[in-house]
């Protein structure tokens, strides 16, 4: 395996939201791996701008006019608690082909933006392994076989603040020196340099398709006003079952019930309690009714459960 600098390394606006939600509505720590792919670019200090020409600056020479450059981009992760080992030996298919293991990623609170001895020894051991090992883009020339030497680490402030951030810091680890290389964290956003990045997303759950059909304004109205049809027709039915229940209690009865006069409706207090209680009991032999048919039902469907499995 190369080891190789890289000269910066990139996300994705969604995949890198997507991860700090993840991380701040976790109960506790949490780490993962990251997925994506290495690109190899070709800067080139020559400039056909007159202006360059006329300055100070000695031009380089034929040899050193080119120079590759490794340019790491982050697409998706898979994220697990912390106090669950990664999944290296069993290691899931990434969502895309051309997406490869570039990295693993730590994310926990108020502790200090620095990597930890446990931290190098994971990442040590991710870079040494010769099977995780990926070839980078447009390395036809160059033929590179690059390690997953990526680390991105992610913690919460060391103190509560009124506003919430976050706090993130990428890495490279550099098995020559055996140190983490400080690097930069390009965000792709939205623009027309960066859609080939968009285009290229694609989510973890993709949305089944929807059938979409083309309907008139006639036949729209013509729904709008079935349905209106039908909501005015339920309701009446609720008002008519409502007031055969209703049936005896109406608010003027009962209004003669209460004050000073209600002694002189002796009469109507019993009757009024005896058609509550006629009501209660018919409610009390439905619900028997309904209660025997469900346990009839019940014992139907457990004798066809024992016939199926033959034990009857």
């Amino acid at each position: 395996m190369d080891d190789v600098p890289v000269h910066k390394i990139q996300i994705s606006g969604p995949t890198l939201a997507s991860l700090l939600h993840r991380f701040s509505s976790s109960p506790g720590a949490l780490h993962g791996l990251l997925f994506g792919h290495v690109s190899i670019s070709t800067s080139s200090s020559l400039s056909d701008d007159p202006s360059s020409a006329s300055s100070s600056v000695p031009q380089p020479s034929s040899t050193d006019a080119t120079t590759p450059l490794l340019t790491a981009t982050i697409t998706s992760f898979l994220s697990l608690p912390s106090h669950l080992p990664l999944p290296l030996q069993s290691l899931p298919n990434p969502p895309s082909s051309s997406a490869s293991l570039i990295g693993w990623f730590s994310g926990r609170r108020r502790t200090p933006l620095r990597p930890s001895l446990n931290d190098s020894t994971t990442t040590h051991t991710l870079s040494s392994s010769t099977s995780l090992s990926f070839t980078p883009k447009y390395s036809t020339n160059q033929p590179l076989s690059l390690p997953p030497s990526l680390f991105l680490l992610l913690t919460s402030p060391l103190q509560d603040q009124l506003i919430h951030t976050h706090e993130y810091k990428a890495f490279q680890y550099r098995i020559s020196t055996d140190s983490f290389d400080p690097k930069s964290l390009d965000i792709i956003n939205i623009g027309p340099s960066f859609r080939s990045h968009y285009d290229s997303f694609s989510p973890n759950s993709s949305f089944p398709l929807i059938p979409c059909e083309l309907r008139s304004s006639n036949a729209m109205a013509e729904d709008e006003k079935r349905e209106t049809l039908g909501t005015l027709k339920k309701g009446l039915k609720d008002q008519k079952e409502l007031n055969m229940w209703a049936e005896g209690f109406e608010i003027g009865r009962l209004n003669r019930l209460m004050g000073s006069e209600s002694a002189s409706y002796t009469a109507e207090v019993e009757d009024l309690y005896s058609k509550m209680l006629a009501k209660l009991d018919g409610l009390t032999r439905l619900v028997e009714k309904s209660s025997a048919k469900v346990l009839e039902q019940e014992h139907h469907n457990m004798k066809l459960r024992l016939k199926v499995a033959g034990l009857e």
